[in-house]
């Protein structure tokens, strides 16, 4: 008998990607909770080590050796990852509050958010100045700042504690290495630097200053900052092209909201690492141990993480606490611009070449736990099986959106068997986007269409169901009406069934809203996994755009680029981290960049278009070369295409030059791919790709083109032109 799917019962929602907070991410993956969701809150798709960072700005890595990337970590432990802010927690409703708005409730949650280092009370700073922490926005600054620099730049640090100390080594390092004379000068408004360490290593450490040739100026406070230069209480007016602050640690304002005790602005938590409110623990930088205060030192954070996994786990499914009693020192390695260190540790100091290779060592088995993880385990097929088995379930996960979609092929031969409309108000049946109805007088547009998951995170789901759903409305050339919602939804208790439900429903109900139309209602059941659909209506001031009408010579024009089933499919088969990423993204940057691309609607662009286009589809299962060739096939037309000017999703080439495809390509391949000629490499492959909520394809007037490309650009919308109709015979030419 059939092993129904476990059902949902419990939400753990991680505020963060802390490294506290990735390594239970990693741990679950290894060992999940069943019943229990969890979920990872973080403004962005990658996080930044924090121990390989002075190493980084010296030149010493790459910025991807130091970034984990939380969208693959996320895929690998089941959760769904979200990428925004948490702003804010309402413990009353048991909901974390996050900057778009967007609100997620948790029975247990966990804050791991690191603190800032910012200076929000000195005028000019907010505008000028660059936060050395967060990590990864002074990571991206920096390099900028280096390509750009001149061959003197000035640099201004403001701190001069351990972190200060070893950024401004590491800039004077990178900055000598290619050749230029930096000015660095280092304050701190205390008496004497690097109090923190023992006398020997304080000695070591000014002495590298020295030889770094970075000035030290302390007793000095920054009254504001400038574009070019910084300003101090004394009236000193230091010239600055890269001002950066390391002025100790700041927590991020919005707990003092959350009703938690804290201690200057800390979440105190105790050897469970629970806050004054059981419910949500805190690790790492923002959480003030109260039994064992220590320094922010990742460390520590390190060190909290299985316990941290351990109390989570037990606060969801019973059982005792383990508690947490941090080391009473820990060895400091502190990087003196190049390839040495020093380490300081119960006050005594050492340094040398060799103490660097330790660190070195030490960061690399941290970053490697982030760097491949196991494969995922595909269900093993019954001994006893029937032909064809194996081949049906294919040797890669089945992709989730337009990638899961029936075949051209079959496709084509199921609606051979529908018949043609038999009432007179039904003016168009299977073949176009949407079918043509006249309802009193009115033209009317109707379409369906649904998306197989491939996120955990249900209101992106909703987002682009509803985006996707449109589509078909907007290539029309009609304006939304109203939809009809088909949500089926994975077994869940019915507090998260309910919670789930409204996610799909609040995200594509916006989208909807914004499009001019209304959701009127639906129907939901109970499945394996979530699918989430719409049936929509439009209607038409004047002629429907269909695929037909093509002329010779017209011009082909795509709106979005392609690459999505690539990405998609990339991610969701936790494609292992020794692949060639172009563009130095990471691939959960590839992911949030091709999820952007497909949550942007077609409606503005529609609206442009659908005066002047011949005809007009948009480009979703089939590919650019099947929906391509529908438009052609009918008219006896064929096209020449510019495989140089038809645009990509960042990474999805360097994807596909690797062999990572969509389930659906082979069979999107296999129906056109006879009509295309010439090409190859990924580029071509890449017109095979299915698309989710991909753009439009449209056939305009060669003399209209400048006028609507211009409409475009003014609109914000991209236009490519990527080829030119030619007469027949049909065929698909690549130059």
């Amino acid at each position: 008998m059939q092993i129904p799917p476990l059902a949902l019962t419990r939400d753990i929602v991680l505020i963060g990607g802390g490294h506290a907070h990735a390594l239970v991410l990693r741990m679950w993956g290894m060992d999940p909770l069943a019943g229990a969701r969890v979920t990872v809150v973080n403004p962005g798709p990658v996080a930044p080590y924090t121990g390989m960072l002075p190493g980084a700005i010296a030149g010493h890595y790459t910025r991807d050796a130091m970034m984990i990337d939380l969208v693959r970590l996320a895929r690998f432990a089941g959760a769904r990852v979200i990428l925004d802010r948490a702003c804010g927690i309402d413990r009353a409703a048991g909901q974390v509050v996050l900057t778009s708005g967007r609100r997620l409730r948790y029975d247990v949650a966990s804050i791991d958010i690191g603190i800032a280092s910012d200076l929000p009370d000195v005028p000019g700073y907010a505008e000028h100045g660059v936060a050395a922490k967060p990590l990864g926005a002074y990571a991206a600054r920096w390099e900028a700042f280096v390509a750009a620099a001149g061959s003197d730049p000035q640099l201004t640090i403001i701190g001069a504690g351990v972190g200060g100390v070893e950024l401004a080594l590491a800039s004077a390092h990178r900055l000598r290495g290619l050749g230029k004379v930096p000015r660095i000068t280092l304050l701190d408004r205390g008496a004497e630097a690097l109090t923190g360490v023992s006398a020997g290593t304080r000695a070591t450490l000014l002495a590298a200053l020295r030889d770094h040739g970075v000035a030290l100026i302390t007793g000095v406070s920054v009254a504001q900052v400038l574009a070019d230069a910084v300003v101090l209480t004394d009236g000193r007016r230091l010239a600055s092209d890269f001002t950066l602050s390391v002025a100790g640690a700041r927590p991020q304002d919005w707990l003092t909201q959350t009703g938690l005790a804290l201690t200057d602005g800390f979440v105190d938590v105790g050897p469970t690492l629970q806050s004054s409110d059981p419910a949500i623990f805190a690790v790492g930088d923002c959480a003030h141990l109260t039994h064992a205060p220590r320094p922010k030192a990742g460390v520590f954070a390190v060190r909290e993480a299985p316990f941290l996994l351990h109390n989570l786990r037990a606060a969801v499914s019973g059982g005792a606490m383990r508690r947490y009693r941090p080391q009473r020192d820990y060895l400091k390695l502190v990087s003196v611009g190049g390839k040495t260190a020093v380490a300081d540790k119960f006050g005594l100091r050492a340094g040398g070449g060799w103490l660097w290779g330790v660190k070195d060592r030490i960061d690399a088995k941290f970053m490697a736990k982030f760097a491949a993880y196991p494969a995922m385990a595909r269900p093993a097929l019954p001994k006893a099986h029937a032909f064809g088995m194996r081949e049906a379930m294919g040797d890669k996960p089945m992709c989730g959106g337009c990638g899961a979609k029936v075949g051209a092929g079959a496709l084509r031969v199921a609606l051979g068997n529908v018949p043609a409309p038999a009432r007179m108000d039904v003016l168009s049946g299977p073949g176009d986007d949407a079918a043509l109805l006249r309802v009193g007088g009115q033209d009317q547009v109707i379409t369906t269409d649904h998306l197989r998951a491939f996120s955990h995170d249900p209101a992106l789901m909703g987002r682009l169901a509803a985006v996707h759903a449109l589509g078909d409305v907007w290539a029309m050339g009609a304006d939304p009406q109203a939809a009809l919602a088909q949500i089926t939804l994975p077994r869940l208790s019915d507090g998260l069934q309910a919670d789930m439900l409204a996610e799909v429903m609040q995200a594509a109900s916006a989208v909807f809203r914004s499009a001019g139309a209304d959701v009127v209602g639906g129907h939901s059941s109970v499945g394996d996994e979530l699918t989430v659909g719409f049936t929509v209506t439009g209607l038409l001031a004047g002629a429907a755009r269909t695929k037909g009408g093509a002329r010779e010579g017209d011009a082909i024009v795509l709106t979005k680029p392609l690459g999505s089933g690539v990405v998609l499919a990339a991610e969701m088969a936790l494609v292992q981290a020794d692949l060639d990423l172009t563009g130095g993204l990471m691939l959960g940057e590839i992911w949030a960049g091709g999820i952007t691309s497909m949550a942007r609607p077609l409606g503005p662009a529609a609206a442009i278009l659908r005066g002047r286009a011949h005809a007009m589809t948009d480009v979703t299962g089939f590919g650019l070369a099947g929906h391509l060739w529908e438009m052609l096939e009918p008219e006896g037309l064929g096209a020449t295409l510019s495989l140089a000017d038809v645009p990509l999703l960042p990474g999805a080439e360097g994807l596909a030059a690797q062999g990572v495809a969509s389930t659906l390509a082979p069979a999107n391949r296999a129906a056109v791919g006879g009509q295309v000629e010439g090409g190859s490499g990924p580029r071509l492959d890449l017109l095979f790709d299915p698309q989710t909520c991909g753009g439009l394809l449209v056939c305009l007037p060669a003399d209209a083109v400048d006028e609507v490309l211009a409409a475009m650009g003014r609109a914000g919308e991209l236009a490519v032109v990527i080829g030119q109709v030619t007469a027949g015979p049909g065929r698909i030419v690549l130059r």
